[in-house]
C-alpha cells in the first residue's frame, strides 16, 4: 500500500521532530505534546500516525512487516521455502540499510530506555512468528515439520539480528545487505531439509493408510494439507 506524499511527509516531520528532542533532552523527558509542537502539527496529528510515543521509534517496522507478509504469501508451490524466508528477512535488513543514520540512532536509543528494548523484541518476534508460519505450511508434510519450522524461523533471525547489531555497533559501515546474505546462506546450508540434518523416514506401523488421487506435480505440503482438511471434516 503506497502512502501519499503529504502524509509520507507529515510522518517524517512528526519522527524527526521526536528524534531530535529524544537526542536533546533524553526519551523519558520528552512528551507527546513536546512532539507535535516542534513539528508544528495538532496532537491529534500524532496519534493519527502513531498510537503511542513508543511506536514513533519504530516507524517503519508495520510496513516491513507488511511486506514480508506479502511477500511470504505470494510464493509459488515451487519455490524453496528455506530460500524464500531468507529472502523475506533480507527485506528487513534493506529497511535498516537505507537510512543509516537513523537506524543507529534508534540502536543507541533502545540501549538506553528497557521499555524501548521490549518494544523492540515483541516486534523481532512478529518477524519470528510470520516466517515460522511460513514454513509450518510448507513442511507440513514432515514428521518434524512443526519443530523444525519453527528452529528455522528463530535461527533465520537469529543470523539476521547478528549480522544487524554488529552493523549497528559500528555506527552504521560496511555493507549490511553481503553480510546478512553470508549469514543466511549458513542458516540455508545447516537446515537444508535433503541435506545431513533430514529426518529418517517414518515408522508405518499401525498406521491409517490414506489414497489420494491428485496432479501429478502437485506439492507434497499441498496436499497433506488438503489431506487433513478432509478428515477434519469427515
Amino acid at each position: 500500500m503506497s502512502t501519499s506524499p503529504a502524509k509520507s511527509s507529515m510522518r517524517d516531520a512528526l519522527v524527526a521532530a521526536a528524534f531530535q528532542l529524544f537526542l536533546e533532552r533524553g526519551y523519558e523527558q520528552t512528551t507527546v505534546d513536546d512532539i507535535v509542537k516542534t513539528a508544528g502539527v495538532g496532537r491529534r496529528s500524532f496519534f493519527r500516525y502513531f498510537p503511542s510515543k513508543e511506536d514513533v521509534v519504530f516507524p517503519d517496522h508495520e510496513q516491513a512487516l507488511a511486506e514480508m507478509t506479502a511477500f511470504l504469501a505470494a510464493s509459488a508451490d515451487t519455490d524453496d521455502p528455506l530460500v524464500r524466508v531468507c529472502d523475506a528477512t533480507r527485506l528487513v535488513m534493506r529497511m535498516y540499510a537505507e537510512n543509516p543514520t537513523f537506524s543507529v540512532q534508534r540502536y543507541r536509543l533502545t540501549r538506553e530506555v528497557t521499555g524501548l528494548r521490549t518494544y523492540e523484541l515483541s516486534v523481532v518476534w512478529r518477524y519470528e512468528k510470520t516466517l515460522g508460519d511460513y514454513l509450518r505450511t510448507r513442511f507440513a508434510d514432515r514428521r518434524d515439520g512443526t519443530l523444525r519450522a519453527n528452529v528455522v524461523a528463530a535461527a533465520v533471525v537469529a543470523a539476521h539480528n547478528h549480522v544487524l547489531r554488529a552493523w549497528l555497533r559500528s555506527g552504521g559501515e560496511g555493507d549490511p545487505l553481503a553480510e546478512v546474505d553470508r549469514a543466511l546462506a549458513f542458516v540455508r546450508d545447516t537446515w537444508n531439509p535433503d541435506g545431513p540434518g533430514a529426518e529418517p523416514p517414518a515408522d508405518r506401523e499401525d498406521e491409517d493408510v490414506v489414497v489420494v488421487i491428485t496432479r501429478r506435480n502437485t506439492p507434497m505440503w499441498r496436499v497433506v494439507r488438503e489431506v487433513e482438511s478432509s478428515l477434519g471434516n469427515g
